[in-house]
């Protein structure tokens, strides 16, 4: 696997260089200690100049440690450090979109920084057509474009370098985050504004200062060769000019809102009200009337005479909004103006400008700047949606009737209101008591569209198209909402799942529906119909499988079907062998798996996992399936990835998604899914991340978000168990967080680990940090708080010797003491090793240890163990292996001893034991060393829960940007984190209970 990662390169350029390709020849330089061979090869086939750097990365003995997007499934020997290598490179030109380009090239999988440069380029482009960027001077003498970042964009920038990936920033290991960041961003965009201009300006005009720095900023050659004292001179007084758009100390204001009644005229109108507010204090928001009243302003904390403050900038906004000279030639000191329905809407056709001129707008309370004209869709199919397998009235090839019409802001517009809007003659229009402000251009465009044909007939599957998440290019307006009555109807708005008319499973379905499962089975069946890809999402636990098995039951029912392909984990294959058995016992199985598997004989069901299916893709393309069905769907969110890519391969009549996690951390992987169960339905993957992935994550587009749920709702229905009206006889889920402390030894191992790497950081300087160094050093913390042992690995005894070990058999014991069961999940396999052992001697019982390493047939043995009413009161997991797809009912306490950095998967993990099937409250206990970096991470993932179930960025994508502070805050060690005082001076290599 080639995996391709984007580079911010000296001087800003973009880059990118190819992991895993033939190793190729590689020139020596002196300054470089490693120069052999080494595994990453060439760079990838991208348009750009190829070339070479010098790259810091974290390695190991001889070669670089892979990147995790590798998978290789084999952990690290060693200890990383950070070495040079030499690198082929690609420099790309400043708007390519490398993950689209990447995205292209079979055997490429994109790595975290290529996201992370496309935002960059996505930022650089949306700053260059607003105009926000202002012309310089560089320290080399170079006429150079930089961004202007003020307000909302600021704040959109910080985001941006603090979520910059290491691997960025491998090129120039000396500068920070935010330095490499703003690098790369002035330099996109400089060259795009380049690449818009003419020409070069000026260039035989004279030769002063001014025409040279004129001629290299529009031309292609950016170098100045004037006098050093002139230049010196020049940039001077650019910098007093950029100087107005940085932000102030205090900003003017305007307040646009409607009076029904002026006091001295009685006629109503619009109020421009001019205010100050303080940069740090928004709050505070000073009317112009006070202003000049009050000599002794609160104001005074800012500026020694606000009054001149508000006279400037009033001076300033006149040049952009010339309402405003008539009121400062009037009089000497402005304090508003009053306006007309035809003025106020010129203040709005200039609300943009002054804002991006960094004044404050301030409009009426719920008003949208400009109210999102959409078209409406209603349509009528007739029929109830009746999911029969032989009923014609659900088809793609039915004759609906449809109608269009407007909508203002998802509010539809009535005939009367259309005529209303279309005599306006200002598009500043009071609509049903409320004012509301139109684009004429697209409101002209709608009323043409309806008058051409605003009603008749088409087929459903054209409906269809029409109301995709990027609608087609004969519409003038997207569809902002559909309506109507019928199938159709139902399907479009995602109302399917609650009108359908329910249908049973057959009798060979041997098992009791709930009344969501049966929605859900006729929802799919509804699908099935239609030839639609179905993503069913459901919470884990709510039986997914289930639906599935009453769906293969319900169309196999008296009928011959060509197999169906069921992909899943290895670690839920005897899952699926054990649930068709159990519901769906007259269906014929069998499994392609294992080395001697041959073709299939002819069976209703085959069993296979991702790893097989890749591999032997070839083979079961050679099938026409009736259906193929993905469990834990998860496994294809990267689109250029292998296995996605020989899935896609596999034809069959229906596909099926199940998934509890459709987006764990990039909306991507969302986009992946629904690609692979209807491709195009969410329109191209570079689009949809410029119009919905870059807008919701890194800037939490509400809109943006709501559209993308619009556009899902005909084939993703997902439920959750914390809704009552789906499950109410669920048990409840106890959380709680068990605080440990650590004991003098792991105190003074912690200390140990901390102080070694502040020193490397301190060595490389503080500007040379390596996420990798961080990262290396977080893992071993975290190896501390677990148990000493566990980070020595010298094989000592476990007892005493560390909190978390004391509280976890306080816990086990009292939980064995009332008859009940317990899981305990670690992240660490070698931990794992060493507890299942030790617990087994401690609590008296057989600890059981499912693991990676396990073969199938003996991790189903351990499973069905556990499930017997005699199995095992405590069984010990690796999150990896026995985080998903397992039913543990049989426990109903659940121990995470160590943290997860995605708290998708640690949800997960928590749902083998609360899931259906339970019939006791689930005990959660999440453990957290006090005053320590776990403490520090517990943080951070309660942040990413509650982004509304979007998991955004790269799981290790927060410690990017921190300084040599934040990084020493993270890791320090709190005085509560033990009870006995450490002497600052701990080093590495030496313990209170054993050797490093």
């Amino acid at each position: 696997m080639i995996v391709v990662h984007g580079l911010v390169t000296a001087g800003g350029r973009l880059a990118c260089w190819a992991e895993g390709a033939p190793a190729g020849p590689v020139g020596r330089r002196r300054s470089v200690r490693r120069a052999e061979p080494h595994p990453f090869g060439v760079a990838p086939p991208v348009e750009g100049t190829a070339g070479s750097v010098v790259l810091e990365l974290p390695s190991i003995g001889s070669a670089p440690v892979p990147s995790p997007e590798q998978e290789t499934g084999r952990a690290a020997r060693g200890v990383a450090r950070l070495l040079p290598w030499v690198v082929p490179v690609v420099t790309l030109a400043a708007d390519a979109d490398l993950e689209s380009l990447v995205s292209e090239v079979d055997g490429v999988r994109a790595g975290s920084s290529v996201g992370w440069l496309s935002d960059v380029v996505w930022l650089a482009g949306d700053l260059v057509r607003r105009g926000r960027v202002l012309p310089g001077i560089t320290g080399a003498a170079e006429a150079r474009w930089r961004a202007v970042l003020t307000g909302h964009d600021a704040h959109r920038f910080e985001s941006l370098h603090r979520s910059m990936p290491g691997v960025a920033r491998a090129a120039t290991p000396g500068v920070s985050a935010a330095e490499a960041a703003r690098a790369a961003l002035d330099g996109a965009v400089d060259a795009m504004v380049r690449a818009k201009l003419p020409g070069p300006l000026l260039e035989h005009r004279g030769d002063g200062v001014v025409h040279a720095w004129l001629a290299a900023l529009t031309g292609p050659d950016a170098t100045i060769s004037r006098d050093r004292a002139e230049l010196d001179d020049l940039r001077e007084r650019l910098d007093r000019w950029a100087d107005g758009a940085r932000p102030a100390p205090l900003r003017t204001c305007f307040r646009l809102s409607f009076v029904d009644e002026f006091p001295d005229t009685e006629r109503s109108g619009w109020l421009l009200e001019f205010l100050l507010q303080p940069a740090d204090e928004p709050g505070l928001l000073v009317p112009a009337a006070e202003v000049w009243r009050d000599a002794a302003s609160p104001l005074m904390r800012w500026a020694d005479y606000p009054q001149e403050v508000l006279l400037a900038d009033l001076g300033r906004a006149s040049r952009l909004y010339p309402d405003l000279t008539d009121v400062l030639r009037s009089s000497p000191r402005p304090v508003e103006l009053r306006l007309d329905t035809a003025g106020a809407y010129r203040f709005l056709t200039h609300a943009t400008v002054l804002s991006e001129a960094g004044f404050g707008v301030l409009l009426p309370a719920r008003w949208q700047r400009r109210q999102e004209l959409g078209l409406t869709l209603t349509v009528h199919s007739g029929q109830p949606a009746r999911p029969v397998l032989r009923d014609t009235t659900a088809s793609r090839d039915a004759v609906v009737r449809f109608r269009w019409g407007l909508a203002l802001g998802g509010e539809y517009l009535s005939e009367a209101d259309l005529t209303e809007l279309a005599r306006a003659k200002v598009p500043l229009v009071r609509l049903r008591g409320r004012w509301v402000h139109l684009d004429p251009a697209r409101l002209r465009q709608g009323l043409a569209f309806l008058a051409r044909g605003g009603s008749g007939e088409m087929t459903a599957g054209e409906a269809m198209r029409l109301t995709r998440l990027f609608p087609e290019t004969d519409l003038p307006l997207p569809v902002s909402s559909v309506d109507g009555e019928g199938w159709l109807a139902d399907l479009l708005t995602g109302r399917a799942p609650g009108t359908l008319e329910l249908v049973d499973p057959p009798p060979s379905f041997t098992g009791d529906l709930r009344p969501y499962q049966r929605a859900g089975l006729s929802w799919l069946a509804f699908l099935d119909t239609l030839g639609l890809g179905a993503l069913l999402a459901d919470d884990m636990g709510l039986g997914k499988t289930v639906q599935v098995l009453a769906l293969e039951a319900l169309r196999r029912h008296g009928e011959r079907r060509p197999s169906t392909l069921i992909v899943c984990p290895l670690s839920v294959l005897g899952n699926w062998r054990r649930e068709i058995g159990r519901f769906t016992p007259s269906l014929t199985v069998s499994v392609h798996h294992g080395a001697t598997r041959t073709p299939h004989p002819r069976t209703d069901l085959v069993l296979t996992t991702y790893q097989v299916a890749a591999r032997d893709a070839d083979v079961l393309a050679a099938t026409e399936w009736d259906r193929i069905v993905l469990d834990e769907a998860q496994h294809v969110k990267n689109a250029t990835g292998m296995t996605a890519r020989a899935l896609r391969r596999i034809p069959a009549r229906h596909r099926v998604a199940l998934t509890g996690t459709p987006v764990e951390n990039r909306l991507t992987e969302l986009w992946s899914i629904a690609d692979f169960l209807n491709p195009g339905i969410l329109g191209e993957a570079s689009i949809f991340r410029a119009r919905y992935s870059v807008p919701v994550e890194r800037f939490a587009d509400a809109d943006a978000a709501a559209r993308l749920r619009r556009a899902t709702r005909p084939f993703l229905l997902r439920r959750v168990k914390t809704d009552k009206d789906v499950i109410a006889d669920l048990p409840r889920k106890l959380e709680r967080r068990q605080w440990c402390t650590l004991t003098t030894e792991q105190a003074s191992l912690y200390q140990a680990v901390v102080n070694e790497l502040l020193q490397k950081m301190r060595e490389r300087n503080a500007g040379a940090r390596h996420k990798g160094l961080v990262l290396s050093a977080i893992t071993k913390l975290k190896q501390v708080c677990n148990h000493p042992a566990h980070l020595l690995g010298d094989g000592t005894p476990l007892a005493g010797r560390s909190g978390k070990l004391d509280r976890l058999e306080e816990i086990l014991g009292n939980a064995l003491a009332d008859g009940d069961r317990a899981l305990v999940f670690t992240q660490y396999a070698r931990f794992g090793a060493m507890l299942a052992p030790y617990l087994t001697g401690r609590l008296g019982l057989p600890v059981p240890f499912l693991h990676g390493g396990l073969a199938r047939g003996a991790r189903e043995t351990l499973v069905r163990g556990f499930q017997a009413l005699d199995g095992p009161g405590v069984m010990l997991l690796s999150v990896k292996a026995g985080g998903t797809g397992l039913n543990l009912t049989a426990a109903n306490h659940v121990v995470h001893l160590d943290r997860w950095w995605n708290p998708a998967v640690e949800s997960q993990a928590t749902d083998r034991a609360y899931r259906i099937g339970q019939d006791r409250d689930v005990q959660v206990h999440t453990f957290v060393c006090i005053g320590t970096v776990e403490e520090r991470i517990d943080t951070v993932m309660s942040e990413k829960r509650a982004m509304a179930g979007l998991a955004v960025g790269s799981e290790h994508g927060w410690l990017a940007g921190l300084s040599t502070e934040d990084i020493a805050d993270m890791v320090a060690l709190s005085p509560e984190a033990t009870v006995v005082a450490l002497s600052p001076e701990a080093t590495v290599g030496h313990s209170a209970g054993g050797r490093w």
